[in-house]
């Protein structure tokens, strides 16, 4: 089989290409608000079908369907293709210029909720499948799909999933989704994520809201949880709770070396941001050992009392904070939860409620000299024509570290996602370049040609 022969198919069809990811984008499925979420795995099945990939659908009570396609192939080899087809909500509804499911193409960019992250990931290798069979009436190796409609809000019930039917998704090796190229146009090879726990702080005081004429002699629950807040972290943003870095992984000397080759994006950054500097002055090195290898406390929002137009005099009788916290090798979400719990007890603060949103993420990273590591880099190289860049592990999270718990094979993130660095995932006006979707095609279809032939 010509690659080559493949690659001009994909240019010859490509606005098919672009019908299969309309058909998925126009489908609403926001998993924070339970919105299309059935309909939207319906729509995968059918197209996974239409691709002839047979279809099982895996649920547990309470859960989406987990999606499990299997193509079989001329070789023996099967890759693992993990998508998820849930998708972030849309708002600000006002700050897009298009319906964000009603996918708009304009100068050359496609624009919609999820074209992107993730159902263009999804297109991108659904179309390989067909552009593959179209020139050779075969795939050259097996493939599994596994479609999670839970990703959005942290994959609470991938683990429970996992265990029942984690060995059903039968493979050599996994890809899950990564942004294809660095803005320098260099293709990335991401080697791991950041774990999460996510909480609420709950602070109550009086039994409703009061006049605020009684402050003096009635507390205020939202004093109440900034004292609390106040307690968990340093001005130095070093974090406080007691315990929280004692099972931080010191880096590799691999590791660092791959840290230090990548390139300086820290100054296009802060232009972006508009900052001046980032915190502690980080840069160069220092900033990518900070952003990819330093575990957090954010909050991520605080509600009390009165917040509208004008001024309303209250004294609020609760106050709630949300609170991410991103993990490295090798914590683990439930102790940091533990330590939390130990942390505000044994400083006054029992009566503050701990709720913790979703299961919690470990962390997960895999070895800079693992074999799949260094072919999919390989690739990544033969098709975009510049050389790999290794990434230890990303600073956001996804939900590597479970697979990686019940798959008894390599999962990592490659490159070959359409998305590029100013798609605006999880933002209004969320776009991909066309020309980025067909090399994404592209890409996916040489990785499964070549990963025929590896022996890992």
């Amino acid at each position: 089989m010509s690659i080559q022969n493949v690659y001009r198919y994909v240019d010859e069809h490509l606005a098919e290409a672009v019908d299969l990811l309309n058909r998925l984008v126009r489908q609403p499925s926001i998993s924070a608000q339970d919105r299309g979420i059935g309909q939207m795995a319906e729509l995968c099945v059918r197209v996974l079908e239409e691709e002839r990939v047979p279809v099982r659908l895996l649920e547990l009570e309470g859960s989406p369907p987990l999606i499990l396609g299997d193509a079989a192939g001329a070789s023996p080899r099967r890759l693992m293709l993990y998508s998820h087809y849930d998708v972030q909500p849309v708002d600000p509804l006002e700050q897009w210029h298009s319906d964000p499911f009603e996918p708009t193409l304009r100068d050359g960019k496609l624009y919609g909720r999820g074209v992107s992250d993730n159902k263009g990931d999804l297109a991108a290798r659904l179309f390989a499948l067909r552009a593959l069979r179209a020139v050779s009436g075969e795939l050259p190796v097996g493939v599994t799909f596994m479609l999670e409609g839970e990703e959005e809000v942290g994959s609470p019930h991938l683990p429970a999933l996992m265990e029942r039917y984690g060995q059903l998704f039968l493979a050599d090796a996994g890809i899950l989704e990564a942004r294809a190229m660095t803005p320098g146009g260099q293709p990335r090879v991401v080697l791991g994520v950041k774990g999460m726990l996510y909480v609420e702080l709950i602070a109550r005081a009086a039994n409703q809201d009061q006049h605020s004429k009684l402050a003096p002699v009635v507390p205020s629950a939202a004093w109440r949880l900034n004292w609390a807040l106040a307690t968990l972290k340093a001005t130095d943003e070093r974090v406080l709770i007691g315990g929280f870095y004692d099972h931080v992984r010191d880096w590799q000397a691999d590791e660092l070396e791959a840290l230090a080759d990548l390139p300086d994006e820290d100054g296009r950054l802060l232009e972006e941001l508009g900052l001046d500097a980032f915190l502690g002055q980080a840069s160069g090195l220092e900033y990518r050992r900070r952003l990819y290898g330093q575990p957090t406390c954010n909050v991520c929002g605080i509600q009390s009392g009165y917040t509208g137009l004008g001024s309303k005099t209250v004294l609020p009788a609760e106050a709630r904070a949300k609170l991410d916290f991103r993990l490295v090798p090798d914590q683990q979400p439930e102790e940091i939860l533990r330590k939390l719990r130990q942390h505000l007890d044994q400083r006054g603060f029992s009566d503050i409620e701990i709720r913790s949103l979703g299961a919690g993420v470990a962390p997960a990273r895999v070895p800079i000299r693992d074999p799949f590591a260094q072919f999919c880099a390989e690739v990544a190289e033969t098709y975009y024509g510049s050389s790999a860049l290794i990434f230890p592990t990303e600073p956001a999270t996804i939900g590597l570290s479970t697979l990686n718990e019940f798959l008894p094979y390599t999962i990592l993130l490659a490159p070959g996602a359409p998305g590029y660095w100013g798609s605006n995932i999880h933002a209004p006006n969320e776009h991909i370049r066309i020309s980025d979707f067909a090399d994404s095609i592209k890409f996916h279809a040489l990785l499964l040609a070549r990963f025929a032939h590896e022996t890992l």
